[in-house]
């Protein structure tokens, strides 16, 4: 049998129903031992719970959008299928103050545990949390999940329990609870109490009718290659308009190429942003194979060379381009071979940065290419990150070790440990930068890079790297 304490006063009452709410977490019988229900504690955490509820929305919302009236219903489900329940027992064990018990003691328990939810929210958005790694910070909203759950079965369990119920009982209510909590979860996502309609991306005509002309003039601007001495020709292709640090990362970098390395004139850039769709050219399969064309017409095939570098999020052998809402194909390791072959280009750099880049390694490479990657073929890379100017690799690669080397191969070695120490810090697995260096070019190279960094008198000294913001792929 369940004794329930007689109410005291409003005060006293929500100290014991909180202190009830603990015990129910813990699975206890105690929480029934101090419970004290009343209608007015159950309009008190019912309005406290809602309150807190909605308050979570809103931070994770944001702190955009509106409220959301059918999200608010949605969630009260909930504690109305525990006043049945409440109403069940009561009449079961002829005990009519019974009936607000498990409602009460479900509200208690949800408060406490959004509480704690928008605590940490709160320092999430303030950056104090920070110092976790992703992969724990990311687990975050699957363990509060369990907890919801667990709050709807701590109250069978303790009830099941204080009346003894038989085993099977348990068990079927259990399971029932659990499904009909599945498939509410799989609606709840579209009703939020706190909502921010999706707003479809859209094309201005203005930068429908500039892209023609912002590509031809980017290809008309490429010089021909002098044949009395070797060239570099840059392209840099930023692939996704949602995360601007492809965008800012292209930019700088060729930027840097063209004032630190000689390319200007040289050098074409193909972005997808939202920002630059009337500045800059596009990226999508027919620009780059558009402009790999024209730097392979304008060069000299024998002694210039073409740094390609490439950065976007991936999949194996896959390098996404986006630009909604324009419907883009996208680049695989096999189209790019044969991109690149038919531009005519012989000496190719070629850098990969994304995850699983590691995957078009065995496509790209040849005698007379070097092919270098931001990842290993299974593994993540890291720094895609909207606050940030440089992914991880970007900012070790080029922001960092081509300012201080003076050949690649260093460079690549520099920044593949720089960016190994960076993910050590955060937690991340590492991502395992890759380096293909072809036959041929391997004899050729130390020839090319005389052309590329300058004279070692006037190189920087060397400044320690910084940990980067933290980021996910």
């Amino acid at each position: 049998m369940i004794d329930l304490k007689p109410s005291i006063n409003f005060w006293h009452d929500l100290k014991s129903n909180q202190i009830a709410g603990l015990w129910l977490f813990l699975g206890s019988r105690r929480s029934l031992e101090i419970v004290h229900p009343s209608i007015f504690q159950l309009i008190f955490w019912g309005a406290i719970a809602a309150g807190v509820n909605t308050l979570f929305s809103w931070m994770v919302a944001g702190q955009a959008g509106h409220f959301n009236s059918q999200g608010l219903v949605s969630y009260a489900l909930w504690p109305f299928i525990a006043l049945i329940v409440g109403i069940f027992l009561s009449q079961r064990t002829n005990n009519p103050r019974l009936m607000l018990v498990p409602a009460l003691l479900w509200l208690v328990l949800d408060a406490s545990i959004l509480l704690i939810q928008c605590l940490l929210q709160y320092l999430g958005d303030q950056g104090y949390l920070d110092f976790l790694p992703d992969r724990i910070y990311n687990t975050l909203p699957n363990l509060f999940l369990i907890l919801f759950v667990w709050q709807s079965l701590a109250v069978i369990w303790v009830f099941s329990r204080q009346l003894k119920w038989p085993w099977w009982e348990r068990g079927l209510i259990m399971f029932a609870t659990i499904c009909t909590l599945v498939v509410w979860q799989m609606s709840v996502k579209e009703q939020p109490i706190w909502k921010v309609d999706d707003v479809q991306p859209t094309l201005s005509e203005d930068a429908l009718y500039a892209q023609g002309d912002l590509l031809n003039k980017a290809l008309e601007q490429v010089q021909f290659g002098d044949f009395s001495q070797t060239h570099w020709y840059f392209l840099g292709v930023a692939g996704d308009s949602y995360d601007s640090v492809f965008s800012s990362e292209i930019q700088r970098i060729k930027s840097q190429f063209d004032t630190r390395f000689g390319t200007f004139g040289r050098s074409v850039e193909l972005v997808n942003d939202p920002n630059t769709r009337t500045t800059l050219p596009i990226a999508s399969r027919t620009s780059i194979q558009q402009a790999l064309n024209r730097i392979g017409q304008q060069m000299n095939k024998e002694s210039d060379v073409l740094f390609l570098y490439m950065a976007s999020h991936g999949e194996p052998n896959h390098f996404e381009l986006e630009n909604a809402p324009i419907d883009l194909k996208q680049i695989d390791p096999k189209w790019l071979r044969e991109a690149l072959d038919k531009s005519g280009i012989r000496w190719r750099v070629i850098v990969v940065s994304s995850c699983y880049s590691g995957s078009f390694v065995p496509a790209l490479q040849s005698d007379n290419t070097l092919v270098i990657t931001a990842s290993a073929a299974d593994r993540s890379s890291f720094g895609c990150n909207n606050e940030a100017d440089y992914t991880y690799f970007g900012r070790a690669f080029f922001d960092q070790a081509m300012r201080e080397k003076s050949s690649l191969k260093d460079a690549f070695g520099d920044a593949k440990a720089t960016v190994s120490r960076w993910e050590t810090a955060q937690g991340f697995e590492s991502s395992e930068p890759q380096w293909s260096l072809g036959k041929n070019m391997e004899l050729m190279l130390p020839q090319l890079e005389k052309h590329l960094f300058p004279s070692p008198n006037n190189l920087p000294a060397n400044n320690p790297a910084m940990l980067p913001t933290t980021a996910s792929p």
